[in-house]
């Protein structure tokens, strides 16, 4: 090879680097260095992890303040945004101030991708993500949620709400952007 290429040299390597002595110890130094840096890990079984308000963990549906149910109109919006189309509703008319309510509403957990558009078109904020992170299912069929299983006290999202209201009020409105341009 290096007869074809005039400025090709080979280098000598002396005893020491021929047996990569020095490499290995460089390799272990650093490995050595590496026992007493910080741990960044945590135990997780046994140390649960506290996500920020911002994480968009399972999607739930929000009871309403006064324990009648969900705050769910059946819009429908959730289940025509979502992307994968994990969700399903059904409405149905209620005698109560609102005037309708899902009769079903299920949430296909295998097939959602914690996009969280459901979250940002609703109009009632029924559903948020959650800060749940541990989901496991040990068939498909429980990997269906349904309202039962979906329903959380409001107390349990609060602060992803309050996060939601704060992101909310951050965002400008295309309209205020328009008005601000005309001043």
């Amino acid at each position: 090879m290096h007869e074809k290429n005039p400025k090709f040299k080979p280098t000598r390597l002396n005893f020491l680097e021929r047996l990569y002595l020095p490499e290995v110890l460089k390799g272990l130094g650093y490995t050595f260095r590496q026992i007493f840096a910080p741990i960044f890990t945590t135990e997780y079984p046994d140390v649960k992890w506290q996500p920020p308000a911002v994480f968009r963990g399972r999607p739930v549906l929000v009871e309403r303040d006064d324990k009648t149910g969900e705050r769910c109109v059946a819009c429908g919006l959730c289940s025509r945004v979502c992307p994968p189309m994990a969700i399903s509703i059904q409405a149905e008319e209620t005698e109560l101030e609102q005037e309708r309510h899902p009769a079903t509403f299920e949430i296909n957990m295998l097939r959602c991708i914690y996009c969280g558009y459901c979250e940002e078109v609703c109009p009632e904020e029924a559903i948020v993500m959650s800060d749940e992170y541990d989901i496991t299912f040990n068939n498909r069929e429980n990997a269906i949620m349904d309202k039962s299983k979906l329903l959380v006290p409001v107390a349990r999202v609060q602060k992803r709400l309050d996060f939601l209201k704060e992101y909310k009020n951050k965002v400008r409105r295309p309209e205020e952007q328009v008005s601000n341009l005309e001043v």
